[in-house]
């Protein structure tokens, strides 16, 4: 039997079922919306929508492992590329470009060019502040959480604020050892 080779995000993307993206986007928004009227403080809703990525992420993680094929990661780097190239391809169908890691290989940035979740979306001057996707640092977060990463992601910049990409900031705040529920008998 040949050794298992992990997918490439496009191959990944072409295997898993898809909702409509305009109906996706569509409810993402619709979700955005009543939550800024429910809870009517942005930062509120920023956590919200983090809180609500994290979940996603927890249990998200499962079905990128069992559909990518992607073996254990080495290290901090390669765990970054894998969500950058096969992980958001798989889940958006969009690629992220990693960047600006710092010396130690601790941090770097996630770079989207394009974004689907924010396909019809203004921000009126009212939102001032709004994460509008934070939904996704918290799905990162969950994710890698899951793989024993704990991670810090902050958004710097948003395309709905005038930047001219999508920039999260990645962090492994520490690698935590797995545990096994058992001893092994000796």
């Amino acid at each position: 039997m040949p050794p298992l080779v992990p997918k490439s995000g496009d191959a990944v993307f072409a295997s898993v079922e898809r909702v409509n993206a305009e109906l996706f986007t569509l409810t993402y928004g619709a979700i955005v919306r009543q939550l800024l009227t429910d809870l009517e403080e942005v930062e509120e809703v920023n956590k919200q929508l983090d809180q609500m990525g994290y979940n996603i992420g927890v249990r998200l993680i499962d079905e990128f492992l069992a559909k990518s094929n992607v073996s254990r990661c080495v290290d901090f780097r390669e765990t970054a590329d894998v969500i950058a190239k096969v992980g958001f391809k798989m889940f958006l169908g969009v690629a992220a470009t990693v960047t600006n890691w710092d010396a130690e290989g601790t941090t770097c940035s996630l770079v989207l060019e394009d974004n689907p979740l924010v396909d019809f979306v203004e921000l009126p001057d009212t939102c001032q502040g709004l994460r509008y996707c934070n939904i996704l640092s918290g799905v990162i977060r969950g994710a890698l959480e899951m793989v024993s990463m704990k991670t810090e992601i902050t958004w710097i910049r948003d395309m709905l604020n005038g930047d001219d990409a999508y920039e999260l900031r990645v962090k492994l705040l520490k690698q935590v050892p797995e545990e096994y529920p058992y001893k092994d008998d000796d």
